[in-house]
C-alpha cells in the first residue's frame, strides 16, 4: 500500500509540475491584463519541439531550450495580435491554440514511435530518504526542482520589485504606468511572451521530463487547466503552486488507479482535465468578485 501511495505522490508532483509552469506563465500575463487561452498551444509547441530536438540531437537540455523558445513564440503571436492588432483576447488565444494544434499534428508525425530516455531523477541526500514523501519530493528530475524555485522567485518579483509593480499597475491602472514614463503595450508584450515561454517549459516537462515520446494533442487540455488554476488561486503564485499540485494529484490518481488494475476507462481519463476545469471555474465564480486585474476583468466582461 505504501508503494502505491508513494507512486501516487510522485506522480502528483511530476504532473503538477507540468501544470505549474504554464500556470505561472499565465499569472504573469494576466497580471499585465491579458488572458491567454492559447496556453494550451504554447504547451503543445514546447512539447513537440522539445522532444523533436532531443530526438535529433540527443541533448535533452537543448530540447528544453528549443521548447521554451517555441512556447515564447506562441505567446508573442498572441501578444502581438491583442496588443498591436487589437484582437479580442479570448478569440486570439483560441486561434493560436487551433493553429498550433494543426502545425504540431503535421510536424510531429515524424516523431511517432520514437522514444528517448526521460530526464532521470536526481536524489537530494537525506531529504530523499524520508519515507513516502522523500522520494516523491526530493528524488525528481531537475525540472521539478526548478519549479520549486520558480514560484517564490516570481512571488518576490511580482510583489516586491519595481518592475513587478509596473507589471501589476499595467493590469490595474495603465494610465498610472504611462504617467510614470512606462509603456503598457511593451509591458504586456513582454509579459505574455514570457508566459508563453513558461507554457513551452510545461510541455517540455511532459515530453522530455516524463514520457519521452510524442503523440498528437498530448497536452490533453492541461493549458486550459492552468488558466483555471490562476483564477482559482486569485493570482497568487503560492496559490498557483498549491492548485497545480492539487490538480496533479487528481490526474495522477486516475492514472495510478488504471496502472494498478482498476477498471478506469481511457475516455474518462481524457475528460478529467476538462471536468476539473469546469469545477474550478464554478467554485471561483461562487467565491464572488474576482481579485484579478481590472484590465483583465474589463476585457473578459466586454465579451460576456
Amino acid at each position: 500500500m505504501s508503494g502505491a501511495v508513494q507512486e501516487l505522490v510522485t506522480g502528483a508532483v511530476a504532473t503538477g509540475t507540468v501544470l505549474l509552469y504554464p500556470a505561472v506563465g499565465e499569472l504573469i500575463g494576466e497580471r499585465s491584463g491579458i488572458i491567454n487561452l492559447g496556453t494550451e498551444g504554447g504547451m503543445l509547441a514546447g512539447a513537440m519541439t522539445g522532444i523533436g530536438v532531443t530526438i535529433g540531437t540527443g541533448d535533452p537540455w537543448l530540447g528544453a531550450l528549443a521548447g521554451v523558445v517555441a512556447g515564447a513564440l506562441c505567446g508573442a503571436l498572441h501578444a502581438v495580435a491583442v496588443v498591436r492588432w487589437k484582437a479580442n483576447q479570448l478569440a486570439s488565444g483560441l486561434v493560436v491554440w487551433f493553429l498550433v494544434l494543426g502545425v504540431t499534428s503535421v510536424l510531429g508525425a515524424g516523431f511517432y514511435g520514437q522514444v528517448v530516455e526521460p530526464l532521470g531523477p536526481v536524489e537530494i541526500p537525506l531529504l530523499s530518504a524520508i519515507p513516502v514523501v522523500g522520494p516523491a519530493l526530493f528524488a525528481q528530475n531537475v525540472l521539478v526542482y526548478v519549479g520549486y524555485l520558480v514560484v517564490p522567485l516570481v512571488w518576490w518579483w511580482v510583489l516586491r520589485t519595481r518592475s513587478g509593480l509596473t507589471l501589476r499597475a499595467t493590469g490595474e491602472r495603465p494610465a498610472v504606468v504611462v504617467a510614470a514614463g512606462h509603456h503598457p503595450a511593451r509591458v504586456r508584450l513582454v509579459a505574455v511572451t514570457v508566459g508563453g515561454a513558461f507554457a513551452g517549459l510545461g510541455g517540455v516537462m511532459l515530453t522530455v521530463g516524463m514520457v519521452g515520446n510524442w503523440s498528437d494533442g498530448m497536452t490533453n487540455g492541461y493549458g486550459f487547466v492552468a488558466v483555471a488554476i490562476v483564477a482559482f488561486a486569485r493570482w497568487n503564485p503560492f496559490g498557483v503552486m498549491a492548485g497545480a499540485y492539487m490538480f496533479g494529484l487528481a490526474l495522477a490518481a486516475a492514472t495510478v488507479s488504471q496502472a494498478h488494475g482498476l477498471a478506469v476507462n481511457q475516455y474518462v481519463l481524457d475528460v478529467v482535465p476538462y471536468v476539473l476545469t469546469v469545477v474550478v471555474l464554478v467554485l471561483t465564480s461562487a467565491r464572488g468578485r474576482s481579485a484579478g486585474p481590472e484590465s483583465l476583468r474589463n476585457a473578459i466582461g466586454a465579451v460576456t
